[in-house]
């Protein structure tokens, strides 16, 4: 029995509470007050998600357990405020977005456990899935969705919108591998569908829902037509409305309210836990790209494709290869091809074993060449090729995105259609693009289940160019449900196609939806106008703003890939903030709104700039390869007036003064009673130098040795540049007698026979990183034209490669060129930069004495051996030095940048608790890295002693 909408309650309907009262109320509703906030800069960050929605909640809270999420939805609904749960903020329909409460289910939700050796595991809604298949990798096992936002798509969202992807199809999607699910409805009832009493209890706790639930199972098997359409709808890929195939594929309420909470996108419940049955990880591939005549051609030769054992078979159209050409590298079957209504099909082969695959691909191989492909249908295994075609197909948002025009949006949709219906449907969206005017559209998409991607740029700060999205959106609605298909196969159906659920379902079945929506949330707090809504044109409202604020972030989406890498997401802002609140910076002030630009202005300073740990790894994330850190050393640069930017260039022409006398500081407060070098840290720091003097704690490093002293012996095969950061900060577990990473290299080169010259006047030269990082441009300048012209003459201009002991130094000596006049580039690019535990994985090692192993070890990677590629080379030698490595699968950047831990540890504490608890978890013999700073980061997040890993070497081998 269904209810008049008008009876529902809504938490619309209750007058809102002040800002100030709602604050107080919902920190009543979670153990740390702290973690409410209703703060304006706050806000306006967290209300960005990549979509083009964008909706400003009035407060914001980062619950940790199912608990506080039960007691923050009874508050919201008693204060008349909605809810909106967030993770990780991907999601590209609009269902991430709310004007209430944001409850963010990220932060302190990011568990795993790893069950019957990998083939369950039970998760968070924190974790992303590439997090995820980490810890399942060593078992031989991964996720079955496999969506290709894997970076940064969260556990939650992959749940809230039963996400599929590549290779999945409906098989082993969300909804067909979930196990079990821990939720929490509205009301604050907790239900794990693992207990065995769990439909039980639930009929006891909400005996009105567990009878509602019996009730619309029983209506929708009762009529044929219903019946019909839910089977023919979920036989495609569909995350349109609510998952009505639970009601055919499950009997008892709480199984099917578990299976309905997949792809409800929030609106019915949190889902706090998910145990999910995993797949096998096939490590044998095989790759090709087919070039084919047209669309027709490309659909014509799935069955023959997945008739021969094809695991994946992504489908790009015309103006995908034409994009796809115009990259610097394009792959060998588009090289000299004109592209006209051509299609190409990217196909993967994949087996468990290689002998498995050897027999697949020689089978597939007769189907291939009965194919009407206008280049050789021919498979690669290397590892390099097919990173390459992969790279043209999931390069295709990178272009498109990023070439679009400043101030526009880049949409990205997916519908799926029958297979008969595949073509028609493609060529269908090609006609509209052409009649509406999306010249730069693409399409592609997984064609081996019917579902096509396409994606075009839009700008909506005109009511000419919304009324022009308006009509492609109803003609591509028609086309769509025309042709049998789903107008969300695995993007969620968010605000963008809420109105829309009604026509493609029928009343009857759009009833349900509604009538599930009131039994589950009956004061519609719950993400109200996401999935169902009553407004025809939702769609079309609430739309993001996109002003130029700088060239090299304007092509930012707001996508989030950024955040699981930054190591300041839990402390205060994320690459994907900083930018937004840059954008509402300039919205702002375009609006003449000074006081919200002034409060945004006032804490960008700190929580954008000052507390960013430029470590750039955002833009190893990013797909339109933008470089926050970048940009914030820009910032810190503009800062500095002409005062400022002259001391620092004195400071880098008396480098070598300037390092003795930090070095001499740090010994004169070591003498001194720590609560005297405290106070006097402490009053300097409130005078202003903040970002200058940090605060002393007790774990503050002593000095280090001096660098060595020049050498040039003959034949040297290396210059040693010993980084200057091993001077100031003496090593762990000693005075600096041992003379840490520097003299341990020294020493290894000797026992290997590697003769070393270091450069002459090495206690004045640094690789500018100090300067680079704090945007003291001048200074950056002058040290970097004193280096070069040092090792230029040391490495008998360019014959011998570099050496650096410390991988933060290594990585800016590789962009010294950036502060380099253009005449003296040339000089430069004749350099070879080697970071030390690189030379030494490739040079040292097979020449190095046996090595005497620890039993266990747990190593810190570093964000520059990421940037430099290193990662394996530390893994190498580490692996040489004891046969149990541990990296934790939490691993991150620490955060402490220099001297940013030093001068902001709370980012360094946020940054490091999650992998340090998982080091923590056991005792290691060791525990290494390779940069100072770092090991003095985590050795305060473990209170474990990190040393350079060439310092165990060394002792090792000794």
């Amino acid at each position: 029995m269904s209810h008049p909408t008008a009876s529902v309650p809504s938490a619309a309907a209750t007058p809102p509470p002040s800002d100030e009262r709602l604050a107080r109320f919902l920190a009543s509703c979670v153990a740390d007050p702290a973690r409410v906030t209703t703060a304006l800069p706050r806000r306006i960050a967290a209300a960005h998600d990549a979509s083009p929605y964008l909706f400003t909640p009035r407060a914001v809270v980062r619950a940790a357990s199912a608990d506080e999420v039960g007691a923050l939805m009874a508050g919201a609904r008693e204060a008349g405020v909605p809810v909106t749960l967030r993770s990780g903020g991907t999601s590209l329909a609009g269902q991430a977005g709310g004007d209430g409460v944001q409850i963010d289910v990220r932060t302190h939700w990011r568990d795993a456990e790893i069950l019957d050796d990998g083939r369950r595991i039970r998760l968070q809604p924190g974790l992303t899935v590439r997090q995820a298949n980490a810890r399942l990798a060593r078992h031989g096992r991964r996720l079955g969705p496999d969506p290709a936002s894997e970076s940064a798509c969260t556990i939650g969202g992959l749940v809230a919108n039963n996400s599929s992807g590549m290779n999945c199809g409906t098989r082993d999607n969300a909804y067909r591998t979930i196990e079990s699910l821990r939720f929490v409805l509205p009301s604050g009832t907790v239900v794990d569908t693992a207990d065995a009493d769990a439909d039980a209890a639930l009929r006891a706790r909400e005996p009105d829902l567990h009878a509602g639930l019996l009730r619309l199972r029983d209506r929708v098997r009762g009529s044929a037509a219903s019946r019909a359409t839910v089977e023919r709808l979920f036989a495609m890929k569909n995350s349109m409305g609510y998952g009505l195939n639970s009601f055919l594929d499950h009997d008892t309420p709480a199984d099917m309210l578990a299976r309905l909470m997949v792809g409800s996108e929030g609106t019915l419940g949190f889902v706090a836990e998910a145990v999910f049955r995993t797949v096998p990880l096939l490590p044998h591939t095989a790759t090709g790209l087919l070039v084919l005549p047209g669309l027709a051609e490309a659909t014509d030769c799935l069955p023959v494709l997945l008739g021969a054992g094809a695991r994946t078979v992504e489908l790009l159209d015309a103006a995908s290869l034409r994009v796809a050409q115009r990259s610097g590298d394009p792959v060998e079957a588009l090289r000299g091809l004109t592209v006209a209504g051509h299609a190409a099909l990217l196909v993967e082969f994949a087996e468990d074993e290689a002998e498995a695959l050897e027999h697949t691909v020689a089978a597939a191989q007769v189907a291939l060449r009965l194919l009407p492909t206008l280049t050789p249908a021919t498979l690669t295994r290397d590892a390099g090729e097919r990173n390459r075609l992969w790279r043209l197909r999931k390069g295709l948002y990178t272009a498109v995105a990023g070439a679009r025009r400043p101030g526009t949006t880049a949409l990205l949709e997916d519908v799926a259609v029958p297979m008969d219906r595949l073509t028609a449907t493609g060529e269908g969206l090609i006609d509209l693009f052409a009649r509406h005017g999306y010249d730069d559209a693409v399409i592609f998409g997984h064609a081996r289940d019917g579902n096509l991607h396409f994606m075009l740029t839009q700008e909506f700060d005109s009511d000419g160019e919304l009324e022009r999205y308006a009509r492609f959106t109803d003609d591509m609605v028609d086309l769509v449900l025309g042709a049998g298909g789903t107008l969300k196969a695995e993007h969620g159906t968010g605000r963008a196609m809420a109105p829309f659920v009604r026509r493609q379902y029928g009343d009857e079945l759009h009833e349900v939806m509604r009538e599930l929506k009131r039994l589950c949330d009956p004061h519609r707090m719950l993400s109200p106008g996401v999935l169902l809504g009553d407004d025809p044109r939702a769609h079309l409202g609430n739309l993001k703003s996109v002003p130029q604020v700088d060239p090299a972030v304007d092509a930012c989406v707001e996508c989030g890939y950024c955040e699981p890498v930054c190591p300041t997401a839990d402390a205060t802002t994320t690459p994907r903030q900083r930018i937004a609140l840059l954008r509402e910076i300039a919205v702002a002030d375009a609006a003449g709104d000074d006081a919200r630009k002034r409060a945004l202005e006032d804490d960008y300073g700190y929580a954008a700039v000052a507390s960013c740990a430029v470590d750039s790894l955002c833009v190893t994330a990013c797909p339109v390869h933008i470089d926050t850190g970048e940009v914030m050393k820009r910032l810190r640069a503009d800062g500095h007036g002409r005062t400022a930017q002259g001391v620092a260039d004195q400071v880098a022409r008396h480098w070598q003064g300037t390092v003795t006398g930090v070095r001499t500081a740090l010994k004169a407060a070591h003498a001194v009673p720590p609560p005297l070098t405290r106070a006097a840290t402490k009053a300097l720091r409130g005078l202003g130098a903040g970002e200058l003097v940090p605060a002393w704690t007790g774990d503050m490093p002593r000095s280090g040795p001096a660098r060595p002293a020049a050498r040039h012996p003959d034949g040297a095969e290396v210059v040693f540049f010993a980084a200057c950061i091993g001077s100031l900060f003496a090593p762990e577990e000693g005075d600096g007698g041992a003379g840490g990473a520097a003299r341990a290299f020294l020493r290894l080169c000797e026992r290997a026979r590697v003769p070393v010259a270091v450069p002459d006047g090495l206690g004045g030269l640094c690789c500018g990183t100090p300067w680079q990082s704090k945007g003291y441009t001048r200074g950056h300048r002058t040290m970097a034209a004193r280096t070069l012209d040092a090792l230029w003459a040391a490495s008998d201009h360019g014959r011998l490669p570099v050496v650096c002991d410390a991988s933060s130094c290594t990585h800016g000596l590789e962009r010294l060129a950036d502060a380099l006049p253009e005449q003296d580039r040339a000089r430069y690019a004749a350099l070879r930069f080697v970071d030390s535990v690189a030379f030494t994985a490739e040079r040292l090692l097979p020449s190095l004495p046996a090595v005497r192993p620890l039993a266990s070890m747990a190593l810190h990677p570093t964000c520059s051996t990421t940037h430099l590629g290193a990662d394996d080379a530390l893994r190498t030698v580490a692996a040489v030095l004891s046969p149990d490595v541990t990296v934790p699968d939490s691993w991150g950047c620490c955060a402490f940048a220099g001297d940013r831990g030093l001068l902001h540890p709370e980012v360094t504490a946020a940054a490091t608790a999650r992998q340090a608890a998982e080091i923590n978890s056991r005792s290691h013999d060791a525990y290494a890295s390779c940069n100072r700073t770092c090991e003095i980061g985590m050795t305060r997040a473990t209170g474990r002693p990190y040393r350079h890993i060439l310092e165990l070497l060394d002792e090792a081998t000794a």
